[in-house]
């Protein structure tokens, strides 16, 4: 694990869902590498990210947001008014049951999981982008069921669809800002033993998330648009 240097400025990062899992464990991971985290929950109802803020108060701030309320997005940046960060990145997602296809799904289920994994991220990116460096970094999480390309087996095609079109969605955003000095980050990071991947996941958090924040480190400063896994290995679109 790589610390900060005392003579070196300190790094920030802005992490949207940061209340448990993959987003706590990124917060963490961060702290411990000596950045300031501003991480956000979703309600006021204390999480186990404030129990990591009160051990790690000197590096983690927690901050409230309804990803699918754009008036939170709205107040959060206002809330920002003057910070700059080095990344923002968008760990917020949903799941449904994990066998239902689109023959079975309800309309507003679909309409829910839909609008939390791919349209909500997006705005979050819209309303605080600028909130960014000029040379940080913007990323999210995606998936590998989010590749067209690699879907063999059609399982999950419900999740699947919501990766494929938050990554359709951050294409998009990168070709209106191909001008941008600012690195933009697909991440992909594997099935993962968390609440939302279950206990039958091959790689543990511990193993996983350090991978994870090697990859969006090393992201900074590279300009473009990039749909990578937590080996820094380029995902098929």
């Amino acid at each position: 694990m790589t610390h900060t240097p005392q003579n070196e400025a300190v790094r920030t990062i802005l992490l949207v869902g940061a209340s448990r899992g993959l987003g706590l464990a990124m917060a963490d991971e961060f702290a411990k590498r000596r950045w300031n985290v501003v991480a956000t929950v979703r309600g006021t109802a204390r999480t186990k990210l404030h129990d990591l803020a009160d051990e790690r108060r000197d590096h983690i701030a927690v901050e409230f947001l309804d990803i699918d309320q754009p008036d939170q997005i709205t107040a959060l940046h206002d809330r920002l008014s003057g910070r700059s960060f080095d990344i923002l990145f968008v760990n917020a997602g949903t799941a449904n049951m994990r066998d239902e296809t689109v023959a079975d799904i309800a309309t507003e289920e679909f309409a829910r999981v839909l609008v939390t994994n791919a349209l909500s991220p997006m705005r979050v990116i819209e309303g605080l982008q600028d909130c960014v460096r000029a040379d940080g970094l913007i990323g999210v999480m995606s998936s590998g069921q989010g590749s067209i390309g690699d879907n063999t087996n059609g399982r999950h095609e419900v999740y699947r669809s919501s990766k494929s079109a938050l990554n359709q969605l951050m294409r998009s955003y990168a070709a209106r800002h191909a001008d941008d000095g600012r690195a933009l980050l697909l991440m992909a990071p594997g099935w993962i033993r968390t609440d939302l991947g279950g206990p039958n996941a091959p790689f543990s958090v511990e193993e996983s998330i350090p991978q994870i924040v090697d990859v969006l480190i090393s992201q900074l400063g590279k300009p473009g648009l990039e749909y990578l896994n937590r080996d820094g290995k380029t995902v098929r679109w």
